[in-house]
């Protein structure tokens, strides 16, 4: 009983001390890993991934990843700064690679680490789509979203720890069963949503973010009837995947185009 209450005071404690304002939100965010902690093992991770692909350099496509990157980072810049965030930036090293993979990819490594895989040029088609990508991927860095992951698999973990302790004295079937079931439905009920949340807020940062770097936030939507024509029939159903389905997004990105535009309005970008 003590084991118990231990666990519980400790993930309370967690639950009330971890936890940072998203900039873009402005709401507390679930997040007990440090840049400190979690930016050097990034950055390693990151070039340990490009030691082990061809990454293209010098060409057209290349130096337009790296141009639409640098845009959309200098845009972050003018927000933080602007709504009273300087210096939120200080510890990322901003990089932006394009590498030959025929995957329709692209990602983001914790403090600013960008990937994009050769196989998203296509249904990218220009760069504004480069932009709605990019832009997606770079809010992902900034709200911080591989830590509150990380925070949220930690949490997962001791909950699992909390009842493997509570059920030590009951049969083996019960607790096979527990932790069955207690996978299952923290992965399916938390944990993807979790993730599927993170998806929607990127997209949602990433709209203002390429509108004040003066790309359209109407390719967006665009940008993802191509992706669900390509994908068609390919996706698992909404609830059991890390991804929102292509037409939830395509419907929140014209719906949050227009505020996207107000907002890059405010910083003198007209005429989107």
């Amino acid at each position: 009983m003590k084991i118990k209450r231990t666990i519980s005071f400790i993930a309370v404690l967690l639950l009330l001390v971890a936890c940072k304002t998203n900039p873009f939100t402005g709401e507390k965010n679930l997040n007990f890993v440090s840049n400190d902690q979690l930016f050097p093992s990034s950055f390693q991770q990151y070039d340990q991934f490009l030691s082990e692909h061809e990454v293209i350099r010098g060409t057209s496509e290349a130096r337009m990843i790296n141009r639409v990157g640098e845009r959309i980072k200098t845009a972050a810049e003018r927000f933080l700064n602007a709504n009273g965030y300087q210096g939120f930036l200080k510890d990322f090293e901003w990089e932006y690679n394009l590498v030959k993979d025929d995957a329709v990819n692209a990602f983001a490594m914790p403090g600013g680490k960008i990937v994009f895989f050769t196989g998203i040029l296509d249904v990218a088609e220009s760069e504004t789509g480069i932009a709605v990508v990019m832009a997606h991927e770079i809010a992902h860095a900034l709200a911080d979203h591989g830590a509150q992951r990380m925070s949220a698999a930690q949490l997962q973990q001791l909950g699992a720890v909390a009842g493997s302790v509570a059920l030590s004295g009951k049969s083996q079937q019960t607790q096979q069963i527990f932790a069955q079931a207690y996978g299952l439905g923290s992965q399916v009920g938390v944990m993807l949503p979790f993730s599927r949340s993170h998806e929607s807020e990127a997209d949602r940062i990433g709209l203002t973010l390429m509108a004040i770097a003066g790309y359209d936030p109407d390719e967006a939507p665009e940008l993802w009837k191509r992706m669900a024509s390509k994908n068609d029939g390919q996706a698992p159903p909404e609830f059991l995947s890390t991804h929102p389905s292509n037409q939830t997004r395509i419907n929140n990105l014209q719906k949050w185009a227009p505020e996207a535009k107000a907002e890059a309005r405010k910083y003198g970008v007209t005429g989107l």
